[in-house]
């Protein structure tokens, strides 16, 4: 049996087994996808250790993206670039690390608004480590990237990674850049489960726009709703959870799958 897991603390909120047990039974692979709470001070051990787990690899969640980059003997270049991974294998023996979570974010803007990078403006609210990998993903789409944070040296220390294509501000600055955005994604946690909303007025963005959340509890935050609105384009981050799945159970179970409609209903009725 081939075995995987998602490693956090806490881990019970992920939905990385349901997704990956869909796709087990779907090409009839005799797997296991789990999930492991590691305490704080037990994760470098358990990564310095990684080849006594048993596991083929595994999905890293909060806290440990970073953790994970830190201890790979192999990193992919994007995770050398914004120093966080959340895919995990064993190559000869040697730990290597890979970040998914961009792809996953324009695979899922792609199948739900095609077109969405034909213009090149964009507002990146939040500077945390999913922020990064958003930012490298639009980076790597042609964007100039403005990043807004309530913290700015965050902002900054992110912008400083993509001289001449990112610049930072401070989040009360979000609606001047608003205005002349084409593209706006949330990355922070406000409007998370009721935890309050982004404070951004959606009559300023352009009628053309695209909004976008990474936050898939509710399906619908207060951002995306203010959104819908004013009349623009919104896509929830669901997606972005299911295609940044694809390319780790491609590497653990040697089948690369699909995100279809059935999976889509499958996660939604779970939320």
């Amino acid at each position: 049996m081939i075995r995987a897991a998602v490693l956090g603390w806490p881990v019970s909120q992920s939905r990385s087994p349901l997704i990956h047990g869909y796709w087990l039974k779907q090409f009839g692979i005799d797997g296991d996808y789990g999930r492991i709470a590691i305490e704080p001070g037990q994760i470098d051990s358990f990564l310095a250790h990684f080849a006594d787990s048993g596991l083929a690899g595994c999905n890293v969640t909060i806290p440990y993206k970073e953790v994970a980059a830190r201890a790979a003997g192999h990193r992919q270049p994007v995770v050398e670039r914004i120093g966080a991974a959340n895919t995990l294998w064993l190559e000869n023996g040697v730990l290597c690390a890979d970040n998914t979570d961009g792809i996953g974010f324009v695979s899922n803007l792609d199948e739900r608004v095609p077109g969405w990078d034909t213009q090149g403006e964009a507002l990146v609210i939040g500077a945390g480590g999913a922020a990064a990998a958003v930012v490298d993903a639009l980076v790597e789409r042609g964007f100039m990237v403005r990043v807004v944070n309530r913290t700015l040296s965050r902002a900054e220390a992110l912008a400083s990674r993509y001289p001449g294509q990112v610049s930072a501000d401070v989040l009360s600055e979000a609606n001047r850049y608003a205005a002349t955005a084409n593209f706006l994604v949330n990355t922070t946690s406000l409007g998370m489960k009721g935890d309050g909303a982004v404070d951004l007025d959606m009559n300023v963005v352009s009628c053309d726009a695209v909004v976008t959340d990474i936050v898939y509890v509710p399906l619908v935050t207060p951002f995306l709703e203010a959104a819908a609105a004013r009349g623009l384009r919104t896509v929830d981050g669901l997606g972005m959870l299911l295609h940044q799945a694809v390319p780790g159970f491609t590497r653990w179970f040697g089948h690369r799958p699909t995100v279809t409609a059935e999976l889509r209903v499958l996660i939604e009725a779970d939320l």
